[in-house]
């Protein structure tokens, strides 16, 4: 099945090892189905889902979060995330609700 809209993030994993601090970026995505959001580790149900929010940090960088049944999750995105929150909050159906 298709997603409807996605979303690029980023995670950054630092290493150190003998004294010396290793950094590996890898671009992911957050896919929004009719029925789902995915991303590289997790599934959430639509009606897990109580709403999507944005901060902007500095630079051209955010955070992306997303609040859950199961708590809040955030992502660290670099590009502006607000179409994809609109077709989310756009979406037809039941959403969570707190």
């Amino acid at each position: 099945m298709a997603w409807i809209a996605s979303q690029a993030y980023y995670q950054v994993q630092r290493e150190v090892s003998e004294g010396q601090q290793r950094c590996s970026v890898s671009d992911r995505r957050i896919d929004l189905y009719h029925d789902r959001i995915t991303t590289h580790r997790r599934e959430f149900e639509l009606g897990h889902v109580f709403d999507i929010s944005y901060r902007r940090i500095g630079g051209g960088i955010g955070m992306l979060y997303l609040h859950t049944s199961i708590g809040v999750f955030s992502y660290t995105v670099n590009t502006d995330p607000m179409p994809f929150i609109a077709c989310f909050k756009s979406m037809p159906g039941e959403k969570a609700s707190e």
